[in-house]
């Protein structure tokens, strides 16, 4: 039974559908109404996955494989999913039932302070629970304990975090009914405020203008299918240059295993490899067009379902959802974002390499494609909203290097999976779990679950404080 919740609980899909459902119900409207926009939610997100998943394996995952043969590139590649898988093996039910409460904590909190917001990106809490079971464990948590603690904490982090880049998302979306969910925030906060640095000295990514012979760039599904076509090709040539073709390929697959259309295993005619860098490139961009297809779906649906929540149970309350959420709005700055970030985190490990090598040893970050595009190119919207052009390059790049530098950092918290050859990715992961991490190595485990109570508990004390000063104030004006 707590494995069927907590698959159900990490199926973005079903738990924003069971939101809709339940908003629309709530709003007291026909059950044909409540069917049709129930499925169409879901429907939306299978569609956005679908997409996530074919850009995955279609493009993302072979890019990866090929430049780091065409450039012999070795280290520690940051995944969420390869990490958490390992995780789960030792400290699957710690991590289940830290989910499961932090999503509870999250509706208190998002019911009784300021922080309205009902955190919907199912696999990234399951991500976060995960870390904080390893983390904690570590430290010297279990049990009860340990569940306590990490539930309190993961519902605090999942209204902080759609709360700290709300100011922006509003700007790039032009309302406040949507927030974001997803586990990248302060870098993409961070991104927001170099962009800030930018304001009004660089026009939107979205008024590009291109010349009369270039006009057809100003299609997204071109403008992306050219560039990772002229980036696939010359990175491939690259490879192919080095030798890629004439080696085993069945010892080649063993690192590389994305590349088995390149080298033609179980293929029953023979491609170029000029032809798989086009189709490949062609792939990253349908990957893209789905997952904006699905994203339109969303909005359109979980927007107006999500009142009845709002009005009935959680006063105010924004749903908060995973970051392909904002590629629509600014596509221009998706794919500049992408790259921008990826060439952050090749001078990233250029430093990381020259540290390792003169002066401390220090874990060797590969800059991977899939937290590079998700992640960079929802940090690439975040800087155009605020500065333009200039802002979404410039912050696109500085955010590269956090997502480097971050998760070496990190490494040495992980605890038992400090030897892995991956870590988590995305911003949030590393920061919280360098500073739980450092907190810990100086107190016990009992303070550290009450330091936990404690930090949950302020949003609604704040709340109650400011409440009643507002109306001794207001009674105040009365007399």
């Amino acid at each position: 039974m707590l494995s069927f919740i907590v698959n159900i609980l990490s199926t973005p899909a079903l738990i924003v559908g069971l939101m809709a459902l339940l908003g629309l119900a709530l709003q007291g409207k026909k059950i044909e109404d409540i069917i049709k926009g129930t499925i169409k939610t879901i429907v939306g997100f299978l569609i956005l996955n679908a997409g996530s998943s074919f850009l995955q394996t279609g493009s993302l995952n072979a890019f990866g494989d090929i430049f780091n043969y065409a450039f012999n590139m070795q280290g520690v590649v940051p995944s969420n999913e390869a990490i958490t898988s390992l995780g789960l093996v030792e400290f699957a039910t710690d991590t289940a039932y830290i989910m499961c409460l932090g999503m509870v904590t999250n509706i208190i909190l998002a019911r009784f302070s300021n922080l309205n917001y009902i955190f919907l990106t199912g696999h990234a809490t399951l991500f976060m629970a995960c870390m904080f079971a390893v983390i904690m464990n570590s430290l010297g948590l279990t049990g009860v304990q340990l569940w306590i603690a990490g539930g309190l904490l993961l519902g605090l982090v999942m209204v902080i975090c759609p709360a700290i880049t709300q100011k922006t998302m509003n700007k790039i979306t032009k309302t406040d009914t949507i927030s974001l969910g997803h586990f990248g925030s302060c870098a993409y906060w961070l991104t927001a405020q170099i962009g800030k640095l930018f304001k009004g000295k660089s026009k939107s990514t979205e008024e590009i203008n291109f010349p009369q012979r270039m006009s057809f760039l100003r299609d997204t599904t071109v403008s992306i299918a050219v560039t990772m076509i002229i980036f696939f090709s010359v990175v491939t040539a690259i490879a192919v240059g080095k030798g890629i073709l004439q080696e085993d390929p069945s010892i080649l697959i063993q690192s590389y295993p994305n590349l088995s259309g390149l080298l033609n295993i179980g293929a029953e005619t023979e491609t170029h490899w000029a032809v798989w860098a086009i189709t490949t490139g062609m792939n990253f961009s349908a990957g893209v067009t789905i997952i904006l297809s699905g994203v339109r779906m969303i909005v359109g649906e979980i927007v107006p379902a999500f009142k009845g929540i709002a009005d009935k149970l959680v006063p105010h309350a924004t749903p908060a959802l995973d970051c392909p959420i904002v590629f629509t709005y600014s596509p221009n700055a998706v794919l500049i974002g992408f790259l921008v970030s990826f060439i952050g985190g090749i001078v990233g490990l250029a430093i990381l390499i020259a540290i390792d090598a003169s002066l401390v040893p220090v874990a060797l970050i590969l800059p991977g494609v899939i937290p590079h595009f998700f992640c960079g190119a929802t940090a690439g919207c975040f800087g155009n909203a605020e500065g333009g052009v200039k802002g979404c390059v410039v912050g696109s790049f500085i955010h590269g290097l956090v997502i480097t530098f971050l998760p070496a950092l990190c490494m040495p918290v992980m605890g038992a999976l400090n030897f892995a050859n991956t870590t988590f990715a995305d911003a949030d992961f590393s920061a919280i779990g360098i500073i739980l991490g450092n907190i810990g190595k100086f107190v016990t485990p009992t303070t550290i679950m009450i330091l936990c109570i404690v930090l949950y508990l302020l949003p609604i004390i704040s709340k109650l404080l400011f409440s009643k000063k507002a109306n001794i104030n207001a009674d105040k004006d009365k007399a």
